[in-house]
């Protein structure tokens, strides 16, 4: 599933000092892990009695969110123009992220076909994000790819039928690494950037580990980016059901309390390690946050000022 931005100012543009390019070496490591789709997924297990309508619906709203990686990486090419590095990689990103929509397509043509999402379907899901600072966004990303391998190891945990269990639990391991590319370029931008990056990433953070106190799933593909489309400016928004989400989490799969305080913690833990620093709440991460921003080199003030 893919991550959006968050909307406000023009991108902020910054340096590209560090001159070790990183997309090489990612190339290389996630080609080697890279899985085939008609090879590594069992199909021929397929169980039709352990298959609902139901659930093949979950599946159909999954595949088309995974669509939207088309609209996110044409955001992020336009946005980081200044950085080839990150685009290069761009490349090796979106190629997976379609391959994610691609599979559980392929389940529902082989299986109930009558479910496969119409091009008309996954073309409503591309549109154009506003511009939003690309540090942020990085931060949004990777906290996206965390949530989202909770969400779909919960599902693999939820479904019965051996097939679509063994394609969540593959897609879940690929959100994983690419949660790790993501924080690769946390740390390229930290050498760089200095506190300009710490403050980002830290607003950021705070956000997305306090999703307890909001209402709505704190995904990227939940997030209003286009102010002129509002209110149909969230990915979930142009979905056939877009109420789907909420009841796919609360009442289907159960992404409770505990798989959201896994996630809370890896973002906290993650951030931790990136900032040399111990953060066991997002209120600790705000009060980091609050001194980096106070430093001399301040960057946008916060939205998140009240957690």
């Amino acid at each position: 599933m893919t991550a959006t931005v968050l909307p406000g100012a023009a991108p902020e543009r910054f340096s590209t000092t560090v001159t070790t390019m990183l997309y090489p070496e990612l190339f290389r490591s996630l080609e080697a892990v890279r899985w085939d789709m008609e090879t590594d997924i069992p199909w021929n297990r397929f169980d039709a009695s352990l298959l609902t309508d139901e659930q093949a619906e979950t599946i159909r709203m999954n595949a088309i969110t995974e669509w939207s990686a088309l609209p996110a990486t044409e955001m992020f090419l336009r946005d980081n123009r200044h950085d080839s590095d990150f685009s290069a990689f761009m490349s090796v990103w979106f190629f997976e992220e379609q391959k994610h929509s691609l599979v559980l397509m392929e389940y529902l043509r082989r299986f109930k076909p009558e479910m496969v999402p119409t091009e008309a379907e996954l073309h409503a899901v591309r549109f154009e994000f506003d511009p939003a600072p690309p540090l942020e966004t990085l931060m949004l990303h990777f906290c996206g790819e965390i949530r989202l391998n909770h969400w779909y190891r919960c599902a693999a945990d939820w479904h019965t039928e051996p097939v679509i269990k063994q394609i969540y639990e593959t897609i879940s391991r690929d959100e994983a690494r690419h949660g790790g590319a993501y924080l690769r370029y946390m740390k390229k931008a930290l050498n760089n950037c200095g506190d300009v990056a710490r403050a980002a990433f830290a607003k950021i953070g705070v956000l997305m580990a306090s999703a307890r106190r909001t209402e709505k799933p704190l995904h990227p593909t939940n997030l209003h980016v286009n102010q002129a489309l509002f209110p149909r400016d969230t990915v979930q928004s142009r979905l056939p059901d877009p109420a789907w989400l909420e009841r796919w989490l609360d009442e289907q799969i159960r992404f409770d309390g505990e798989w959201e305080k896994k996630v809370v913690e890896r973002i906290l833990h993650n951030l931790s390690i990136l900032f040399e620093r111990t953060f066991a709440t997002a209120q600790e991460l705000n009060r980091y946050r609050r001194e980096v921003t106070a430093r001399p080199h301040r960057v946008a003030d916060s939205v998140v000022d009240s957690v």
